[in-house]
């Protein structure tokens, strides 16, 4: 079971005290927050894409390359890629180039994203978006698995001879979850490859989610990948942790209340009611997150959201230590006693490479 934190990157004021970090101070303080996970024993950072106000994160290479660079355990990911208006070409060198930086500490999430703009800043129609997805997709894991690489599609030019670099590290490409929120299309996509999908259940009640992960399982065995239980799932999930509960109520209501997504709505008890937010103690979050796998079966990666709302800094690293010294190890201890043997674990790249390596020798004999 892989545990970690995503960010959004979003530059967001603290209605504590009206100040707004820089955009400057923003970007140091998710790279502090990244180390800061490998610190305390989490396996996952991953970092949205976003090309607007009042997000920071547009180039996810760049600041995971930086971060590559400083952390020796911790799985590098994104949250999401967006699949739709990048080139896919321009993925396969980017995220191939991370993948030697980090010697295979890499996976990525790809998603549509959920700005509509994006889609003509970068020449491309928001109405398009599932089929950009799937014949996206299509052309990069031709061009991560082809040396050598023929294609047309509808939504870029054909290529003729074209070989990508560099070429996957070890010939083995970045294991790939899609992210969704409401799309069985962006499901079936990530059955049909055998890839991994991502729910990323903070905002909706989990029946919306209970439909989606489902209808993914019943694909992936449909295609033959294995057993229904044995689909790759990842979740997403929110929490605000003090050693008291109270205490963690009432420093993080502020935020909650004027948060720039979910903020002048429903109040923070029937938003943790409803949904998978968490603010409390320790244990608190630990019996709630004990219950998505009652809710969508034994899954293999749980990211949490940590750094949104305008939290300074320091709180946020102070989130992470009591994520890592109080709440993950009791998850990973329930959760992996709790898996049947059968169910995998969450590829990486050394488990990838060991099952290239057996396909390989398999189909020399």
């Amino acid at each position: 079971m892989q545990f970690g934190i995503f960010t959004v990157g979003d530059v967001t004021t603290d209605p504590t005290n009206g100040t707004t970090p820089t955009e400057h101070e923003r970007i140091k303080a998710m790279v502090r927050i990244a180390l800061k996970a490998e610190e305390v024993g989490l396996d996952v950072f991953a970092t949205g894409e976003h090309h607007n106000p009042p997000f920071v994160p547009s180039s996810p290479t760049t600041m995971l390359g930086h971060i590559a660079a400083q952390t020796s355990n911790l799985i590098l990911s994104t949250s999401t890629t967006l699949i739709t208006t990048n080139d896919p070409v321009k993925i396969a060198e980017d995220f191939a180039m991370l993948q030697h930086l980090a010697d295979g500490r890499v996976d990525l999430m790809m998603g549509r994203g959920n700005t509509g703009p994006v889609y003509p800043w970068f020449g491309q129609d928001i109405r398009q978006g599932i089929p950009l997805a799937i014949e996206n997709y299509a052309l990069l894991r031709k061009l991560w698995r082809e040396d050598v690489v023929d294609w047309s599609g509808k939504f870029r030019t054909p290529l003729q001879g074209f070989t990508s670099t560099p070429r996957p590290l070890d010939g083995v490409p970045p294991f790939v979850w899609h992210g969704s929120i409401r799309s069985p299309e962006i499901a079936e996509q990530a059955a049909y490859y055998g890839d991994g999908f991502f729910a990323n259940h903070i905002f909706w009640p989990k029946e919306h989610f209970q439909q989606l992960i489902s209808f993914y399982r019943q694909r992936f065995e449909h295609y033959g990948h294995g057993s229904a239980d044995q689909a790759i799932v990842g979740l997403g999930g929110q929490a605000f942790i003090r050693p008291k509960s109270q205490d963690a109520r009432n420093e993080f209501r502020p935020y909650f209340d004027n948060a720039p997504v979910y903020g002048h709505g429903p109040s923070l008890e029937e938003f943790t009611e409803q949904t998978p937010l968490t603010v409390g103690s320790p244990q608190e979050v630990i019996d709630k997150t004990l219950t998505f796998r009652e809710h969508f079966g034994d899954y293999q990666r749980q990211l949490f959201l940590m750094d949104h709302a305008g939290l300074p800094l320091k709180t946020v690293l102070e989130q992470l230590d009591l994520l890592g010294s109080e709440v993950v190890p009791v998850l990973r201890k329930e959760l992996d006693a709790m898996r049947p043997a059968h169910v995998p674990d969450a590829p990486t790249h050394a488990s990838l490479k060991a099952a290239a390596s057996v396909a390989s020798v398999e189909a020399s004999v």
